[in-house]
């Protein structure tokens, strides 16, 4: 495999979660100007009328990501359909977890139990999805979360906008350039906090951890090729895969599990 796993300080247990919490709200920002929000309801509508599931289970949502976003726009051009969005994680934000719970009538939640990827569990059925997550796994663990849709008859969405395509230098190089980028993208975080604005502009700790996971996670991203190899034996009669990549502003790959 191309890939090589390095270590990024969003995994580390011990970088504040408010630090996590702010380059998730970069990242966000990111997935706004790349279009990542077309790009999933295109992928998501594909998995509902392929499997007939109306229900996304999404793996790895930490603090948040574009999911809801994306679950909106899902509602809004299905308005007749009876649609939810379930946010888990392995070491859920509890925080989050209440504020999203406590919304009288909406049709997102957020589970308080640990949910692990590989092991997601018969009780939890619909559409698993892997918003720019699935990079963070190694190999092992990458195969089991596959290996576990396909095992459960579940549809899975993999998506990424990490690129691994381009020579390894390139990724070194857009150390400084993503730094540079996170002063000017953070006026456009939302919600705007004044840690983020401390941590960025006075004492630029997040820009610094921003620009490295950034780099990082074009080398942990799985190739093309590299899915191949985990898919290696995954291939059945009863459940398809598709992968593939959208052109653009940058490249985003993604991974699609669909049972026949």
């Amino acid at each position: 495999m191309k890939r090589i796993h390095l270590f990024e300080f969003e995994d580390l247990p011990w970088l504040p979660k408010w630090i996590r919490t702010c380059m998730t709200r970069l990242l966000n920002v990111m997935h706004r100007f790349l279009g990542s929000r077309e790009d999933l309801v295109m992928l998501f509508t594909k998995a509902m009328q392929h499997s007939g599931q109306r229900t996304i289970v999404d793996l790895c949502s930490g603090s948040g990501g574009p999911m809801p976003e994306v679950f909106a726009e899902l509602q809004k051009q299905n308005p007749s359909a009876d649609l939810s969005l379930l946010l888990t994680d392995l070491y859920p934000d509890l925080g989050l977890a209440a504020a999203i719970n406590q919304q009288a009538g909406s049709s997102i939640s957020y589970r308080t139990a640990p949910v692990d990827a590989t092991q997601v569990g018969p009780e939890l059925t619909g559409i698993r999805s892997m918003v720019c997550s699935f990079h963070h796994m190694p190999p092992n663990v990458a195969r089991n979360i596959l290996q576990d849709a396909q095992r459960s008859r579940q549809p899975i969405c993999i998506y990424e906008i990490s690129d691994n395509s381009s020579p390894a230098l390139l990724w070194w190089i857009s150390i400084p350039m993503v730094f540079i980028m996170a002063f000017f993208i953070t006026p456009l975080a939302r919600p705007l906090t004044w840690r983020q604005l401390l941590f960025t502009y006075l004492i630029p700790i997040i820009p610094l951890c921003f620009a490295w996971d950034g780099a990082v996670s074009n080398a942990r991203t799985y190739t093309l090729q590299d899915l191949d190899v985990l898919l290696d034996g995954l291939q059945a009669a009863d459940y398809t895969w598709e992968k593939g990549v959208f052109a653009g502003k940058a490249k985003r790959l993604y991974l699609l599990g669909l049972p026949a």
